[in-house]
């Protein structure tokens, strides 16, 4: 499966609505102006509404394909957007020009946010150069240093954005520093735990099996040369890193030396959540919208 796919492919049923936070930006109305022509979503557009259709005249783009929340500051524009969801006149939120702090302190609000029992946690899609499959990573965004209840759940939410891609029964590896449990390594023995989880309906819809290193978690070849009989290894579809810290340089590795393609979700709350930076490209944009398209529509 290739990203573009899923912007060729739109979903079959009527097209949801994805709410823009503070939508005044042209790297942000670029992706949806071709959201909109791939007919992924549609869109309501929060922030200066006179502004924003300025913009998307400026770029080409038809102001009455889209809809429009007047709001005067950052703030206001966060907290309209997640009334739309709240409402349920939008499934899906996107981060425009505001502060990623600003958009998760309208979501997790206690009486107007999007707060569910689920760990709220980012998933990752990277289209690979050399891979014949898309690969998730998660959590290189939100949870900094989980513990396993945590990576459960972690794990939950990546499988059902996997469900969403027409992943079945993918497969997870909790990837670690060695292939092997070690006491003095506390991710090994979460991967381990995790592992016999799976095994024991605690964790459904996916195998898993770890501890696995990168390389044998990704790579037949390593995972064969070092002897590991393994459903997962070799083959994994999801990669479920330790730390912040990992995932955080693993992503943007995969961006910067493997030029891998990207697109990324937050999801565990009442809707998927697109936060895009100012760094990620047009292109990571758009399948993000992408990604956040399926999610919703398989979900609903």
């Amino acid at each position: 499966m290739h990203l573009q796919a899923l912007v060729n492919e739109a979903p079959d049923q009527r097209p949801e609505t994805i709410a823009v936070a503070q939508a005044a930006d042209d790297d942000v109305l670029r992706a949806v102006i071709q959201a909109t022509q791939h007919n992924m979503a549609q869109f309501c557009l929060v922030g200066s509404v006179e502004e924003i259709k300025q913009r998307i005249a400026h770029l080409g783009g038809q102001t009455e394909h889209y809809t429009y929340v007047e709001a005067r500051s950052e703030r206001e524009a966060c907290e309209r957007a997640v009334q739309q969801v709240a409402d349920g006149q939008a499934k899906a939120l996107m981060k425009g020009l505001v502060s990623t702090s600003t958009l998760l302190k309208a979501v997790l609000n206690k009486e107007k946010g999007l707060r569910t029992q689920q760990l709220i946690s980012h998933v990752a899609a990277f289209e690979v150069p050399g891979y014949d499959r898309l690969i998730l990573v998660t959590d290189a965004a939100m949870n900094i240093n989980p513990d396993l209840k945590e990576k459960a759940k972690i794990i939950e939410n990546a499988v059902s954005v996997a469900h969403a891609l027409g992943l079945n029964q993918p497969k997870v590896a909790p990837v670690c520093p060695v292939e092997v449990v070690n006491p003095a390594m506390q991710s090994t023995v979460d991967a381990a735990t995790l592992s016999m989880m799976n095994q024991r309906g605690q964790i459904q819809g996916c195998t898993v099996d770890g501890p696995l290193a990168l390389d044998n978690a990704v790579s037949q070849d390593a995972a064969r040369h070092k002897g590991i009989q393994s459903e997962v290894a070799g083959k994994a579809d999801i990669l479920l890193v330790p730390t912040i810290e990992v995932g955080n340089t693993l992503y943007k590795s995969l961006v910067y030396f493997a030029r891998a393609k990207v697109g990324a979700l937050v999801v565990g709350a009442k809707a998927p959540i697109i936060l895009t930076s100012r760094a990620d490209s047009d292109e990571a944009k758009l399948y993000s919208i992408a990604l956040a398209a399926h999610y919703a529509a398989f979900h609903s």
